[in-house]
Protein backbone atom coordinates (compact mmCIF):
# COMPACT_ATOMS: atom_id res chain seq x y z
CA UNK A 1 0.00 0.00 0.00
CA UNK A 2 1.20 3.51 -0.75
CA UNK A 3 2.08 5.87 2.10
CA UNK A 4 -1.05 7.74 3.30
CA UNK A 5 -1.25 11.42 2.42
CA UNK A 6 -2.07 13.90 5.21
CA UNK A 7 -5.18 16.05 4.84
CA UNK A 8 -3.06 19.21 4.97
CA UNK A 9 -1.85 20.16 1.53
CA UNK A 10 -4.38 17.82 -0.09
CA UNK A 11 -5.29 20.23 -2.91
CA UNK A 12 -1.67 20.66 -4.02
CA UNK A 13 -1.09 16.93 -3.74
CA UNK A 14 -4.12 16.14 -5.89
CA UNK A 15 -2.77 18.25 -8.71
CA UNK A 16 0.26 15.95 -8.94
CA UNK A 17 -1.51 12.56 -8.90
CA UNK A 18 -4.66 10.65 -9.62
CA UNK A 19 -7.19 10.73 -6.77
CA UNK A 20 -7.17 7.88 -4.27
CA UNK A 21 -10.32 5.79 -3.85
CA UNK A 22 -11.63 3.77 -0.91
CA UNK A 23 -14.31 1.12 -1.38
CA UNK A 24 -16.11 0.56 1.92
CA UNK A 25 -17.96 -2.74 1.97
CA UNK A 26 -15.71 -4.21 -0.70
CA UNK A 27 -16.53 -7.83 0.15
CA UNK A 28 -20.31 -7.55 -0.30
CA UNK A 29 -22.38 -8.41 -3.38
CA UNK A 30 -22.43 -4.84 -4.69
CA UNK A 31 -18.81 -4.33 -3.67
CA UNK A 32 -17.77 -7.30 -5.80
CA UNK A 33 -19.57 -5.85 -8.83
CA UNK A 34 -18.02 -2.46 -8.14
CA UNK A 35 -14.49 -3.91 -8.14
CA UNK A 36 -15.18 -5.56 -11.47
CA UNK A 37 -16.36 -2.24 -12.91
CA UNK A 38 -13.19 -0.51 -11.72
CA UNK A 39 -11.22 -3.03 -13.74
CA UNK A 40 -13.37 -2.52 -16.85
CA UNK A 41 -13.66 1.27 -16.96
CA UNK A 42 -11.14 4.02 -17.68
CA UNK A 43 -8.38 4.05 -15.05
CA UNK A 44 -8.86 7.40 -13.32
CA UNK A 45 -7.71 6.28 -9.86
CA UNK A 46 -4.40 6.15 -8.07
CA UNK A 47 -4.49 3.89 -5.05
CA UNK A 48 -7.66 1.84 -4.56
CA UNK A 49 -8.06 0.91 -0.89
CA UNK A 50 -10.50 -1.84 0.11
CA UNK A 51 -12.25 -1.60 3.48
CA UNK A 52 -14.67 -3.90 5.26
CA UNK A 53 -15.56 -5.14 8.72
CA UNK A 54 -12.88 -6.69 10.90
CA UNK A 55 -14.31 -10.12 10.01
CA UNK A 56 -13.27 -9.64 6.39
CA UNK A 57 -9.94 -7.91 7.03
CA UNK A 58 -7.02 -9.78 5.56
CA UNK A 59 -8.89 -11.20 2.59
CA UNK A 60 -7.38 -10.49 -0.81
CA UNK A 61 -9.47 -9.33 -3.74
CA UNK A 62 -8.49 -8.65 -7.33
CA UNK A 63 -8.69 -5.05 -8.55
CA UNK A 64 -7.33 -3.94 -11.92
CA UNK A 65 -5.59 -7.29 -12.24
CA UNK A 66 -3.77 -7.07 -8.90
CA UNK A 67 -4.47 -8.62 -5.52
CA UNK A 68 -5.30 -6.06 -2.83
CA UNK A 69 -5.64 -6.86 0.85
CA UNK A 70 -8.85 -5.83 2.57
CA UNK A 71 -8.32 -3.53 5.56
CA UNK A 72 -10.53 -3.18 8.62
CA UNK A 73 -12.76 -0.12 8.67
CA UNK A 74 -11.25 2.51 10.96
CA UNK A 75 -10.49 6.23 11.05
CA UNK A 76 -6.91 5.82 9.87
CA UNK A 77 -8.10 3.86 6.83
CA UNK A 78 -9.30 7.13 5.28
CA UNK A 79 -5.95 8.91 5.53
CA UNK A 80 -5.04 10.23 2.09
CA UNK A 81 -8.33 9.11 0.51
CA UNK A 82 -9.99 11.56 -1.88
CA UNK A 83 -13.21 9.67 -2.69
CA UNK A 84 -14.84 6.94 -0.60
CA UNK A 85 -17.63 4.80 -2.03
CA UNK A 86 -19.76 3.24 0.72
CA UNK A 87 -21.85 0.11 0.24
CA UNK A 88 -22.77 -0.73 3.83
CA UNK A 89 -25.95 -0.80 5.97
CA UNK A 90 -27.60 2.53 6.76
CA UNK A 91 -26.38 2.65 10.35
CA UNK A 92 -22.78 1.97 9.33
CA UNK A 93 -22.88 4.68 6.69
CA UNK A 94 -24.43 7.14 9.14
CA UNK A 95 -21.56 6.54 11.56
CA UNK A 96 -18.59 6.38 9.18
CA UNK A 97 -19.40 8.71 6.28
CA UNK A 98 -18.92 11.85 8.44
CA UNK A 99 -15.61 10.42 9.66
CA UNK A 100 -14.45 9.96 6.06
CA UNK A 101 -15.47 13.50 5.11
CA UNK A 102 -13.69 14.88 8.18
CA UNK A 103 -10.56 13.19 6.82
CA UNK A 104 -10.98 15.12 3.56
CA UNK A 105 -12.72 12.51 1.40
CA UNK A 106 -15.85 13.01 -0.69
CA UNK A 107 -18.27 10.19 0.17
CA UNK A 108 -20.49 8.48 -2.40
CA UNK A 109 -23.01 6.57 -0.30
CA UNK A 110 -25.17 3.71 -1.54
CA UNK A 111 -27.27 3.42 1.63
CA UNK A 112 -30.52 5.21 2.46
CA UNK A 113 -28.90 7.15 5.32
CA UNK A 114 -28.51 10.45 3.48
CA UNK A 115 -30.69 10.24 0.37
CA UNK A 116 -33.37 12.64 1.56
CA UNK A 117 -31.02 14.99 3.43
CA UNK A 118 -31.47 18.47 1.94
CA UNK A 119 -27.70 19.04 2.12
CA UNK A 120 -26.86 15.81 0.26
CA UNK A 121 -27.42 15.64 -3.51
CA UNK A 122 -29.10 12.49 -4.85
CA UNK A 123 -27.41 11.91 -8.18
CA UNK A 124 -27.88 9.96 -11.40
CA UNK A 125 -25.15 11.24 -13.73
CA UNK A 126 -27.23 10.87 -16.92
CA UNK A 127 -30.07 12.91 -15.35
CA UNK A 128 -28.64 15.41 -12.84
CA UNK A 129 -24.89 14.92 -12.79
CA UNK A 130 -24.36 18.65 -12.14
CA UNK A 131 -25.91 18.19 -8.68
CA UNK A 132 -22.83 16.26 -7.51
CA UNK A 133 -20.81 19.50 -7.46
CA UNK A 134 -22.87 21.02 -4.63
CA UNK A 135 -22.37 18.89 -1.53
CA UNK A 136 -22.44 20.89 1.73
CA UNK A 137 -21.80 17.78 3.84
CA UNK A 138 -19.19 16.32 1.51
CA UNK A 139 -21.54 13.43 0.70
CA UNK A 140 -23.28 12.43 -2.54
CA UNK A 141 -26.07 9.86 -2.26
CA UNK A 142 -26.73 6.98 -4.64
CA UNK A 143 -30.46 6.25 -5.22
CA UNK A 144 -32.21 3.00 -4.42
CA UNK A 145 -31.90 0.21 -6.99
CA UNK A 146 -35.62 0.28 -7.83
CA UNK A 147 -35.56 3.99 -8.61
CA UNK A 148 -32.35 3.59 -10.62
CA UNK A 149 -33.89 0.83 -12.74
CA UNK A 150 -36.27 3.35 -14.33
CA UNK A 151 -35.11 6.92 -13.68
CA UNK A 152 -32.61 7.26 -16.55
CA UNK A 153 -35.36 6.58 -19.09
CA UNK A 154 -37.87 8.77 -17.27
CA UNK A 155 -35.36 11.60 -16.97
CA UNK A 156 -34.90 11.65 -20.74
CA UNK A 157 -38.67 11.70 -21.34
CA UNK A 158 -39.19 14.34 -18.66
CA UNK A 159 -36.68 16.67 -20.30
CA UNK A 160 -38.80 16.66 -23.47
CA UNK A 161 -42.38 16.30 -22.27
CA UNK A 162 -42.47 17.40 -18.61
CA UNK A 163 -43.41 14.59 -16.24
CA UNK A 164 -46.50 15.24 -14.09
CA UNK A 165 -47.57 11.85 -12.71
CA UNK A 166 -46.04 8.41 -12.22
CA UNK A 167 -47.71 5.09 -11.42
CA UNK A 168 -45.37 2.09 -11.25
CA UNK A 169 -45.32 -1.54 -10.23
CA UNK A 170 -41.93 -3.09 -9.60
CA UNK A 171 -40.93 -6.73 -10.02
CA UNK A 172 -37.84 -6.91 -7.83
CA UNK A 173 -35.12 -9.54 -7.92
CA UNK A 174 -34.18 -11.34 -4.71
CA UNK A 175 -30.60 -10.01 -4.84
CA UNK A 176 -32.11 -6.69 -3.79
CA UNK A 177 -32.38 -8.34 -0.36
CA UNK A 178 -28.68 -9.24 -0.41
CA UNK A 179 -26.97 -12.61 -0.29
CA UNK A 180 -29.59 -13.91 2.12
CA UNK A 181 -32.26 -13.23 -0.49
CA UNK A 182 -30.37 -15.12 -3.18
CA UNK A 183 -29.60 -18.04 -0.87
CA UNK A 184 -33.25 -18.20 0.19
CA UNK A 185 -34.56 -18.42 -3.37
CA UNK A 186 -32.06 -21.12 -4.25
CA UNK A 187 -32.93 -23.20 -1.19
CA UNK A 188 -36.65 -22.79 -1.89
CA UNK A 189 -36.24 -23.87 -5.51
CA UNK A 190 -34.31 -26.94 -4.36
CA UNK A 191 -37.05 -27.73 -1.84
CA UNK A 192 -39.84 -27.71 -4.42
CA UNK A 193 -37.90 -29.38 -7.25
CA UNK A 194 -39.73 -32.48 -8.39
CA UNK A 195 -42.67 -31.81 -6.05
CA UNK A 196 -46.18 -31.66 -7.48
CA UNK A 197 -47.55 -28.31 -6.41
CA UNK A 198 -50.44 -26.01 -7.04
CA UNK A 199 -53.46 -28.12 -6.20
CA UNK A 200 -54.28 -26.79 -2.74
CA UNK A 201 -53.46 -23.62 -0.78
CA UNK A 202 -50.23 -23.90 1.15
CA UNK A 203 -48.55 -26.49 -1.10
CA UNK A 204 -45.51 -24.32 -1.64
CA UNK A 205 -45.18 -23.34 2.02
CA UNK A 206 -45.37 -26.92 3.19
CA UNK A 207 -42.78 -28.11 0.68
CA UNK A 208 -40.35 -25.38 1.66
CA UNK A 209 -40.67 -25.70 5.39
CA UNK A 210 -38.89 -22.98 7.35
CA UNK A 211 -36.99 -21.33 4.49
CA UNK A 212 -38.62 -17.91 4.11
CA UNK A 213 -35.38 -16.03 4.82
CA UNK A 214 -35.85 -12.25 4.50
CA UNK A 215 -39.22 -12.57 2.74
CA UNK A 216 -42.69 -12.68 4.34
CA UNK A 217 -43.89 -15.45 1.99
CA UNK A 218 -42.37 -18.02 -0.38
CA UNK A 219 -40.78 -16.34 -3.39
CA UNK A 220 -40.06 -19.50 -5.42
CA UNK A 221 -42.97 -20.28 -7.78
CA UNK A 222 -44.68 -17.23 -6.33
CA UNK A 223 -44.81 -13.44 -6.30
CA UNK A 224 -44.79 -11.48 -3.05
CA UNK A 225 -46.45 -8.03 -3.07
CA UNK A 226 -44.07 -6.64 -0.51
CA UNK A 227 -40.53 -5.26 -0.39
CA UNK A 228 -39.03 -3.22 2.41
CA UNK A 229 -40.42 -2.39 5.82
CA UNK A 230 -43.88 -1.24 6.90
CA UNK A 231 -44.50 2.49 6.92
CA UNK A 232 -47.51 4.70 7.60
CA UNK A 233 -50.88 3.87 5.99
CA UNK A 234 -49.73 0.48 4.73
CA UNK A 235 -47.01 1.70 2.36
CA UNK A 236 -43.65 -0.04 2.28
CA UNK A 237 -40.30 1.69 2.57
CA UNK A 238 -39.40 0.61 -0.98
CA UNK A 239 -42.56 2.21 -2.35
CA UNK A 240 -41.92 5.48 -0.55
CA UNK A 241 -38.33 5.50 -1.82
CA UNK A 242 -39.60 5.38 -5.41
CA UNK A 243 -41.77 8.43 -4.74
CA UNK A 244 -39.35 10.51 -2.69
CA UNK A 245 -36.22 9.75 -4.71
CA UNK A 246 -37.90 10.35 -8.08
CA UNK A 247 -39.08 13.74 -6.86
CA UNK A 248 -35.62 14.73 -5.66
CA UNK A 249 -33.65 13.50 -8.68
CA UNK A 250 -35.98 15.14 -11.19
CA UNK A 251 -36.40 18.32 -9.14
CA UNK A 252 -40.18 17.82 -8.97
CA UNK A 253 -41.17 18.05 -5.28
CA UNK A 254 -44.89 17.93 -6.14
CA UNK A 255 -44.72 15.00 -8.56
CA UNK A 256 -47.66 12.63 -8.05
CA UNK A 257 -46.23 9.12 -7.59
CA UNK A 258 -47.83 5.82 -6.67
CA UNK A 259 -45.80 2.61 -6.45
CA UNK A 260 -46.46 -1.04 -5.65
CA UNK A 261 -43.32 -3.11 -5.06
CA UNK A 262 -43.40 -6.86 -5.70
CA UNK A 263 -40.69 -9.47 -5.08
CA UNK A 264 -40.37 -12.09 -7.83
CA UNK A 265 -38.31 -15.31 -8.24
CA UNK A 266 -35.50 -13.69 -10.23
CA UNK A 267 -31.90 -13.61 -8.99
CA UNK A 268 -30.77 -10.30 -10.47
CA UNK A 269 -32.44 -7.46 -12.45
CA UNK A 270 -35.43 -5.41 -11.41
CA UNK A 271 -38.30 -4.76 -13.81
CA UNK A 272 -41.06 -2.17 -13.66
CA UNK A 273 -44.28 -1.35 -15.44
CA UNK A 274 -44.53 2.42 -15.74
CA UNK A 275 -47.50 4.68 -16.41
CA UNK A 276 -46.03 8.14 -16.96
CA UNK A 277 -48.23 11.18 -17.56
CA UNK A 278 -46.72 14.36 -18.97
CA UNK A 279 -47.59 18.03 -19.35
CA UNK A 280 -47.47 17.76 -23.13
CA UNK A 281 -48.91 15.33 -25.65
CA UNK A 282 -46.70 12.34 -26.41
CA UNK A 283 -46.22 9.94 -29.29
CA UNK A 284 -44.64 6.50 -29.41
CA UNK A 285 -42.39 7.55 -32.27
CA UNK A 286 -41.24 10.59 -30.33
CA UNK A 287 -40.61 8.55 -27.21
CA UNK A 288 -38.62 5.98 -29.18
CA UNK A 289 -36.46 8.72 -30.68
CA UNK A 290 -35.78 10.32 -27.29
CA UNK A 291 -35.00 7.03 -25.56
CA UNK A 292 -32.83 5.71 -28.39
CA UNK A 293 -30.58 8.77 -28.15
CA UNK A 294 -30.50 8.94 -24.35
CA UNK A 295 -27.21 7.92 -22.68
CA UNK A 296 -27.58 4.73 -20.67
CA UNK A 297 -30.80 3.57 -22.35
CA UNK A 298 -31.43 0.72 -24.80
CA UNK A 299 -34.76 0.45 -26.63
CA UNK A 300 -35.91 -3.12 -27.27
CA UNK A 301 -39.45 -2.80 -28.53
CA UNK A 302 -40.89 -5.00 -31.26
CA UNK A 303 -43.56 -7.23 -29.71
CA UNK A 304 -44.50 -8.66 -33.12
CA UNK A 305 -41.04 -10.24 -33.20
CA UNK A 306 -41.06 -11.13 -29.51
CA UNK A 307 -38.62 -8.32 -28.72
CA UNK A 308 -38.98 -6.71 -25.31
CA UNK A 309 -36.63 -6.64 -22.32
CA UNK A 310 -36.69 -9.35 -19.67
CA UNK A 311 -34.34 -9.91 -16.71
CA UNK A 312 -32.77 -12.85 -18.52
CA UNK A 313 -31.75 -10.50 -21.35
CA UNK A 314 -30.65 -7.58 -19.20
CA UNK A 315 -28.70 -9.16 -16.32
CA UNK A 316 -25.00 -8.31 -16.46
CA UNK A 317 -25.51 -5.23 -18.66
CA UNK A 318 -25.22 -1.57 -17.74
CA UNK A 319 -28.09 0.30 -19.46
CA UNK A 320 -31.75 0.68 -18.62
CA UNK A 321 -33.68 -1.37 -21.18
CA UNK A 322 -37.09 -0.12 -22.34
CA UNK A 323 -39.84 -1.89 -24.26
CA UNK A 324 -43.62 -2.17 -24.63
CA UNK A 325 -43.83 1.57 -25.28
CA UNK A 326 -47.48 2.51 -25.83
CA UNK A 327 -49.52 5.67 -25.65
CA UNK A 328 -52.27 5.34 -23.09
CA UNK A 329 -55.58 4.18 -24.57
CA UNK A 330 -57.49 7.12 -23.14
CA UNK A 331 -54.90 9.84 -22.49
CA UNK A 332 -52.76 11.40 -25.26
CA UNK A 333 -50.36 12.75 -22.63
CA UNK A 334 -49.53 9.39 -21.05
CA UNK A 335 -47.14 6.58 -21.94
CA UNK A 336 -46.99 2.97 -20.78
CA UNK A 337 -43.52 1.39 -20.57
CA UNK A 338 -41.79 -1.76 -19.38
CA UNK A 339 -38.25 -1.22 -18.09
CA UNK A 340 -35.50 -3.52 -16.81
CA UNK A 341 -32.22 -2.73 -15.10
CA UNK A 342 -29.56 -4.85 -13.43
CA UNK A 343 -30.03 -3.91 -9.78
CA UNK A 344 -26.42 -4.72 -8.86
CA UNK A 345 -24.88 -2.75 -11.74
CA UNK A 346 -26.71 0.47 -12.71
CA UNK A 347 -28.99 -0.11 -9.72
CA UNK A 348 -26.08 0.19 -7.31
CA UNK A 349 -22.40 -0.27 -8.21
CA UNK A 350 -22.28 1.39 -11.64
CA UNK A 351 -24.13 4.53 -10.62
CA UNK A 352 -21.84 4.90 -7.59
CA UNK A 353 -18.75 4.50 -9.79
CA UNK A 354 -20.12 7.04 -12.26
CA UNK A 355 -20.68 9.56 -9.46
CA UNK A 356 -17.17 8.91 -8.14
CA UNK A 357 -15.78 9.53 -11.63
CA UNK A 358 -17.66 12.84 -11.83
CA UNK A 359 -16.02 13.87 -8.55
CA UNK A 360 -12.61 12.64 -9.73
CA UNK A 361 -12.90 14.71 -12.92
CA UNK A 362 -13.77 17.76 -10.82
CA UNK A 363 -10.68 17.20 -8.69
CA UNK A 364 -8.54 16.93 -11.81
CA UNK A 365 -9.75 20.37 -12.81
Amino acid sequence: MTTPFPVAGRAADRAARKPHLAVVGATGAVGSVLLGLLSERADVWGEIRLLASSRSAGRKLTVRGEEVEVLALGEEAFDGIDVAVFDVPDEVAAQWAPIATAKGAVVVDNSAAFRLDADVPLVVPEVNGHAARVRPRGIVANPNCTTLSMIVALGALHAEYGLSELVVSSYQAVSGAGKDGVDTLRSQLAAVSGTELGTTPGDVRRAMGDTLGPFPAPVALNVVPWAGSLKEDGWSSEELKVRDESRKILGLPGLRVSATCVRVPVITTHSLTVHARFENEVTVAGAHEILASAPGVVVCDDPAQGEFPTPADVVGTDPTWVGRVRRSLDDPRALELFVCGDNLRKGAALNAVQIAEVVAAEMAG
